[in-house]
């Protein structure tokens, strides 16, 4: 869209340029009716100006692109072009090009986080947790290229070696003695849309040969909620597997518990902003009560994240909770350390040496 009459001196927020972005947006967000159905549309909008920004058309076009990805990825619905955004690009460009060869250069590894019941203080499972070493940045966070391969599509095969990686870990890990424990592994938006997704868990617990028991799969709140019909489908071709399932960062989304209710679950986590609140906020505290009685209602295992101090774990004792992991606990370790975690819980819990 091209606009005349629009000044381009910066200012503060670049008044001009945000004033016509927002009436365009409030212009575009009417509600629109289908088959029965009322829709809402939202919008995104990069900008430059002329001849601040640039002086020829293809300049003026890739800037205005620039903003766009950049208001977008940040989640607000305008940007107008800085400088800036140039240099962020380059380095985003070059994180997703040293990303689609971590792989096969082997700088992708996995973390497990200890899963604790709280009725024997026992290793009854773990959380696999994807890290990237890169060979000069050295640890990247998650939440740094997680959301990158999310969007770019290299989260399908990045978890697809995510899964196959934690069952032939934990196959490993019973073959050399260890008692069997449950590896939960995490599927992200665009894998869980994935048709083919319950083939894929099939093939790799055949080829690996791990009982499904020992797997669970995670999806949070939000995506099982995003399609319904599609998640309940999807869920059941796991059951049918023999695998567990859970649904993950509990109490963050908006649950339909006439939908929940025909999931077929066998675990509810309970989301760590609740349980890091739990001392000091009431609120928090009567909604992390109220999913863990929920859980335990519906049949299902309650576990909760991020536990990190020992009131914590005792007020989630109160509340029925079965199993707890969190820092209070560990860290998540490489799968080298997890055989001497197991051992020390085991002897830790009065069941001697393993």
């Amino acid at each position: 869209m091209l606009l005349s009459g629009v000044s381009g001196e910066r200012g503060a927020e670049d008044k001009a340029p945000e004033a016509m972005a927002r009436r365009i947006v409030r212009g575009m967000q009417a509600a629109v009716q289908l088959e029965g159905r009322t829709l809402y549309f939202s919008f995104t909008i990069g900008a430059c100006v002329f001849p601040e920004d640039g002086e020829d058309r293809a300049t003026l076009l890739r800037r205005a692109d620039t903003a766009l990805r950049q208001a977008m990825r940040t989640g607000v619905d305008f940007l107008r072009y800085h400088p800036d955004m140039d240099r962020l690009a380059v380095a985003q460009l070059e994180t997703e090009h040293a990303l689609r060869h971590a792989e096969q250069r082997g700088e992708l590894e996995l973390h497990y986080q200890p899963q604790i019941a709280l009725d024997t203080g026992r290793v009854i499972g773990v959380e696999a947790l994807v890290r990237w070493c890169h060979p000069q940045k050295g640890l990247i966070s998650p939440a740094e290229f997680i959301p990158l391969a999310e969007e770019t599509g290299m989260i399908v095969p990045m978890g697809a070696w995510i899964l196959a990686s934690a069952c032939a870990q934990n196959q490993a890990w019973q073959r050399a003695g260890l008692p069997p424990m449950v590896v939960a592994v995490n599927f992200s938006p665009r894998q869980f849309a994935d048709p083919e997704l319950p083939t894929l868990v099939e093939r790799i617990l055949a080829e690996i040969g791990l009982d499904p028991e020992w797997l669970e799969l995670e999806v949070t709140e939000g995506v099982a909620m995003h399609d319904l019909k599609q998640a309940i489908a999807t869920l059941h071709a796991f059951k049918v597997l023999g695998v567990r399932l859970s649904i993950d960062d509990f109490g963050t989304g908006y649950s339909s518990l006439a939908y929940l209710s025909r999931f077929p679950l066998d675990k509810l986590k309970l989301d760590q902003s609740f349980v890091r609140n739990l001392e000091r906020d009431a609120r928090d505290e009567a909604i992390a009560h109220a999913v863990v009685t929920l859980g335990l209602g519906l049949g299902l295992t309650v576990i909760a994240e991020g536990v990190e101090t020992v009131a914590q774990r005792e007020r989630l004792r109160e509340f029925g909770c079965h199993e707890v992991q969190g820092y209070l606990y560990s860290r998540p370790l490489p799968a080298v350390a997890i055989p001497a975690f197991v051992v020390s819980s085991q002897e830790e819990a009065g069941g001697g040496a393993l």
